[in-house]
C-alpha cells in the first residue's frame, strides 16, 4: 500500500514538474519573441540610418536654401545613434521618420532633385525601409501585448514574478510623426 502511495506521489510530482516546465517554456517563448521582434526593427532602422548620409549628400547640392530640413534629418540620425533601449530608439526612429517625410515633401519643390536618379533610388529605398519598419513595429507591439498579458495571467504570474519578467513598453508613434508633412508645390509661371 505504501508503495502505491509512493508511486502516486512520484507521478504527481512528475506531472507538476512538467506543468511548471511548460509554463516556464511559454514565458521564455514570449520574452524571446519580444526581443526578436525588437531586433528586427533595429536591423531595418540601422539600414535606414546607413542610407541617410547618402540621401543628404544628394540633396545638399540642390537644396541650398533648405539647410534647416537637412539639419533636422542629420540631427534625427544622430539621436538614433545615441539612443539606448527600445523606448529611446523608438523615439529617435519616429523623429527620423518625421524628418524624412518633411525632406521628401520639400523635394517636390526641386524638379532637378526629383529627376536625379540617385535621389529617386535613395528615396525608394528609404520609403521601402519605412514600410518594412512599420510592419515590424506592428509585430513588435503584438509580441509585447502577448508578453504583457501572459505575465499577468494565472498561473503564469507566479513564475513570471520569480523570473523577474516585467511588462514591456509598446512602440508608440511620436506626435510629430502623426502630423502630415508640409508640402510646397512649385506653381508654373502663368
Amino acid at each position: 500500500m505504501a508503495f502505491v502511495v509512493l508511486i502516486g506521489l512520484v507521478i504527481a510530482a512528475v506531472i507538476a514538474g512538467g506543468y511548471l516546465a511548460g509554463i516556464y517554456n511559454q514565458l521564455v517563448q514570449v520574452k524571446v519573441n519580444v526581443d526578436k521582434s525588437w531586433a528586427n526593427i533595429e536591423v531595418l532602422e540601422k539600414q535606414r540610418y546607413d542610407e541617410i548620409p547618402k540621401l543628404v549628400k544628394v540633396c545638399e547640392g540642390y537644396m541650398q536654401y533648405e539647410r534647416g530640413t537637412l539639419e533636422k534629418v542629420i540631427a534625427a540620425r544622430s539621436s538614433f545613434l545615441q539612443a539606448k533601449g527600445p523606448g529611446q530608439m523608438a523615439q529617435a526612429g519616429s523623429e527620423m521618420a518625421g524628418a524624412l517625410k518633411n525632406l521628401f515633401a520639400l523635394a517636390e519643390a526641386y524638379p532637378d532633385l526629383k529627376a536625379n536618379a540617385n535621389f529617386v533610388q535613395l528615396q525608394s529605398r528609404v520609403s521601402a525601409l519605412e514600410s518594412e519598419i512599420a510592419d515590424r513595429r506592428e509585430f513588435y507591439n503584438e509580441s509585447v501585448t502577448i508578453n504583457n498579458a501572459r505575465i499577468q495571467q494565472f498561473p503564469y504570474v507566479f513564475l513570471a514574478g520569480t523570473l523577474s519578467m516585467t511588462q514591456r513598453v509598446m512602440y508608440k508613434t511620436a506626435p510629430a510623426e502623426k502630423e502630415p508633412p508640409e508640402i510646397k508645390f512649385a506653381m508654373p509661371a502663368a
